[in-house]
């Protein structure tokens, strides 16, 4: 089922016949670089476990270019426990969502295709499920991807020390935060 298309892009929820490019992106060790760690190489059953659990209130997707899969977005709305984490509050009326994805192909890398899907990701939060908010985490030394985020029209809101553990050790992330009505680029 496609989510939506934003020439050249398509976000199609993510199937069962997509664990084979899980498995792939994830046992490359440059996409594990930013991702989840190049000591977190994934194994069929693990791409089973983490993209395929029987209860989900995540919306996984995969990224095609031009109908070719390239990468994985997932997005949620935050519940009391992702506000909790983040050190948010829940206003009333406030649908704030989280995001996380990659580009699995290296050489779909350094051509914008991560702004592109980031802008069209924020629209369609915004235009579809009523999204007021939408945050994330990046690492704090991940700065291609901080400035990806920041020309799609997210902004540093705080650092979160020590937030996640990454290659054997504790990384600082920064939370990032679009609202609605801020100019989608």
């Amino acid at each position: 089922m496609i989510r939506y298309r934003s020439n050249p892009l398509t976000v199609r929820r993510l199937t069962r016949f997509d664990a084979s490019l899980l498995h792939k992106w994830l046992n490359d060790p440059e996409v594990l670089r930013y991702y989840v760690g190049r000591d977190q190489a994934h194994t069929p059953e693990m791409v089973q476990e983490h993209f395929y659990p029987e209860e989900d209130q995540l919306y996984r997707c995969i990224l095609e270019y031009e109908g070719q899969p390239i990468g994985y977005i997932q997005f949620y709305l935050l519940e009391a426990e992702g506000l909790n984490y983040y050190g948010l509050d829940e206003s009333e009326g406030t649908r704030i969502f989280g995001t996380d994805q990659f580009i699995g192909e290296l050489t779909y890398w350094n051509r914008g295709i991560g702004k592109q899907l980031m802008s069209s990701m924020l629209r369609y939060l915004e235009e579809e499920h009523q999204a007021s908010r939408v945050v994330m985490d990046p690492q704090a030394w991940n700065e291609r991807a901080i400035a990806c985020y920041e020309k799609s029209g997210f902004r540093k809101v705080k650092l979160l020390p020590e937030q996640e553990w990454h290659e054997g050790e504790k990384r600082d992330c920064w939370l990032m935060e679009w609202r609605a009505g801020a100019a989608i680029l």
